[in-house]
């Protein structure tokens, strides 16, 4: 795999409307993204580029915690087309007219994290780019920017839109980074908007390839193919409920439960909790296996929720100090915390992405049955003990079992969004019309959504620029 994005020529003028790569199904939408942009700003842009979102197959709300998940870059993606001037300002506009324009001076750039608008995480982007490679000033910029990855669904928009932004920064700039580095930026700058991520979407952003799923591992990051099993197909549905990370403490608050579920088992083991702060480095420092961690687990931490008087009796630490070094800005209000029950998940989780690859990998005559078994797992483990499903990601899931496919989960972060299902080749077109049926198509709302609702997906390429010939 090249370690920098490729830059890829395109035809996007004259009468052979040709694409080099096969990459036609994107034509369409590069040519009319130059139409666009010379519409706006009156000119030709410069590049385009292109940042996938992704389908996480199994390993949900683990990357922050350190674990290894499985995820696949899908066809959906964010493109954007620029030029470059020195006018000193970068001017965003969005072809969905829901989303406003937005102007901003390369020097002034600020988010407002309490404001979680759509600019925002592009700028995140920018300065994440911009510090990275400290540069003092910015070219000043026009983008225009499409989007087919639906927003707040758990197929990671607003991730593939700042991986955009950043790759972006780094072209307008004339800089080159490499798709680790380009990953691991923009992980840390989503930040700036309020999401205290792990590094999954992003690192699939840049790190996805066509025709295989992948491992992704961190510290150091790291990708590893796998080879999914021939004959079954993966559809993503959308339950229609949206949820905002940013905008709301949910996400948040899971992340501050595990770091606290961290520091109270590293305090019963006798171990310096001072300095960690995930499931998967305690685990590291106790040279435990995950069978080891669950069994700590039942020792060490009660069902009942947790107090914060409890928290800080146990840790020997002041309300001052979990508000200040523990809690995150928008988790301030929270009384109880399920620790043990946000620990269980992640033990139990990490152990079935493990799971899933090993199936992958030494393809046994029932290894299909055998990732739907681990899926259905998953989405169990979500809903009962992570607690970050919702009624209606539950009635789709249990429909599309119904419906023929073997496993079917949640993914991303929940609380809406889509789920994914592994449905055999024979079933497809059953499953399809069951789930329209039986889903979408008796709430009116549902369905006038169900064409960008409900499609079989396939691994997709990762981020790239395009260059017009």
């Amino acid at each position: 795999m090249a370690t920098i994005p490729p830059k890829i020529k395109v035809q996007l003028s004259g009468n052979e409307r040709t694409v080099r790569h096969t990459l036609s199904p994107l034509f369409v939408r590069l040519q009319k993204l130059k139409e666009a942009f010379h519409g706006k700003y009156g000119q030709t842009p410069l590049f385009y580029a292109r940042a996938p979102g992704r389908v996480n197959l199994i390993g949900e709300h683990i990357d922050y915690c350190g674990y290894a998940v499985l995820p696949m870059a899908i066809e959906q993606n964010i493109l954007a087309a620029v030029s470059v001037s020195d006018s000193q300002t970068i001017q965003l506009t969005n072809t969905d007219p829901k989303y406003k324009d937005f102007t901003v001076s390369v020097d002034g750039i600020t988010i407002d994290r309490e404001n979680p608008q759509w600019y925002y995480y592009f700028l995140c982007g920018v300065r994440g780019i911009q510090e990275h490679l400290s540069l003092s000033s910015l070219a000043g910029m026009c983008c225009v920017v499409d989007g087919t990855v639906p927003a707040s669904s758990g197929l990671s928009s607003s991730s593939a839109l700042v991986c955009c932004a950043g790759l972006v920064t780094m072209e307008a700039n004339q800089k080159s980074l490499s798709k680790v580095t380009l990953a691991e930026t923009c992980a840390k700058c989503e930040r700036y908007i309020g999401t205290e991520g792990g590094g999954m979407d992003q690192s699939i952003s840049f790190l996805g390839e066509e025709g295989t799923a992948k491992l992704i591992e961190f510290n150091p990051l790291r990708a590893t193919d796998v080879s999914l099993p021939d004959g079954a197909f993966f559809v993503i549905a959308n339950c229609c409920v949206e949820m905002n990370k940013a905008a709301s403490s949910h996400f948040n608050m899971r992340v501050v439960e595990c770091r606290i579920a961290t520091k109270m088992l590293a305090k019963a083991r006798g171990v310096a909790w001072q300095h960690l702060l995930k499931l998967g480095d305690l685990q590291k420092e106790l040279r435990a296996s995950l069978e080891e961690m669950l069994e700590l687990l039942e020792e060490a931490l009660h069902p009942e929720p947790y107090s914060r008087e409890e928290i800080c009796r146990t840790l020997g630490i002041s309300a001052e100090h979990l508000d200040q070094n523990i809690l995150s800005a928008n988790t301030q209000h929270a009384t109880q915390f399920k620790l043990y029950q946000r620990a269980r998940h992640v033990y139990g989780e990490a152990a079935r992405v493990l799971q899933f690859k090993a199936v992958c990998d030494s393809s046994p005559a029932n290894g299909v049955a055998q990732l739907g078994e681990l899926m259905n797992r998953s989405h169990a483990s979500c809903r009962d003990l992570y607690e970050c499903s919702c009624p209606e990601l539950d009635q789709l899931v249990d429909i599309c079992l119904q419906a023929g496919a073997v496993g079917s989960r949640l993914t991303g972060a929940g609380w809406g969004g889509c789920t994914v299902s592994m449905v055999p080749g024979e079933k497809i077109d059953s499953f399809l019309q069951t789930v329209s049926a039986r889903y979408y198509k008796p709430d009116a709302r549902r369905a006038a959504l169900e064409k960008q609702s409900l499609f079989v997906t396939k691994p997709g390429g990762g981020a790239a620029i395009f260059i017009e010939e």
